[in-house]
């Protein structure tokens, strides 16, 4: 999927390409032509809602394949693929959501949850105590980041060569309080696993 604003229809109005159709966000309303050549003008919300029932009949099927992602910025890239306007959703909806809550809340019904709120939890539970101290701290930071920018940043491993963690140690110092890169991945996968508890 590619997205930009459209040069020629009028002001202010975005223009995705899902597939090979040319799909306008105007006043939070999609127009598109279907495949019989005809207009069709639907709410942002309500186009969402279809897309993603296209794919998952049910909240537990997107549950199961989102908790089952190696990577969530994959099953984002491929939410974006199959025409899901996520950036457009988040207009509407709030910018502080992250795809998930986006998602949950228009297709599912769910009320959502800020990443803000998400991370808090995850900090409340407790869950860093089986850590060491610097691995600790990195986590509070992947925390920090994630209620910034969302979940694809903390999945890269060189957000670890940026601040804050840069004045930490260097990235294989960080790495190494988790006892190595793979125990450094699976910590990563469980912390996500808390925050869509």
């Amino acid at each position: 999927m590619t997205g930009g604003v459209d040069t020629g229809g009028g002001e202010g109005r975005m223009k995705y390409v899902v597939g090979n159709v040319e799909v306008f966000i105007v006043s939070q309303r999609v127009q598109y032509y279907g495949p019989e050549g005809k207009l069709i003008t639907e709410s942002l919300k309500d186009y969402t809602k279809s897309k993603v029932k296209k794919d998952f009949a049910s909240l537990d099927d997107f549950l199961k394949t989102w908790t089952s992602a190696e990577r969530k910025a994959a099953l984002i890239a491929e939410l974006e693929q199959h025409g899901i306007l996520l950036d457009a959703l988040a207009e509407e909806v709030g910018k502080d959501f992250d795809p998930f809550d986006l998602v949950c809340h228009v297709a599912f019904d769910q009320p959502p949850l800020t990443r803000k709120e998400r991370a808090e939890q995850v900090k409340k539970r407790n869950y860093f105590a089986k850590y060491g101290v610097q691995a600790r701290k990195v986590l509070n930071a992947l925390l920090d980041k994630y209620a910034d920018t969302g979940v694809e940043n903390i999945e890269d491993i060189k957000i670890l060569t940026l601040d804050p963690f840069k004045s930490m140690g260097s990235a294989p110092e960080l790495i190494s309080a988790f006892g190595g890169k793979p125990a450094y991945l699976q910590a990563i996968k469980e912390l996500e696993l808390q925050l869509y508890a």
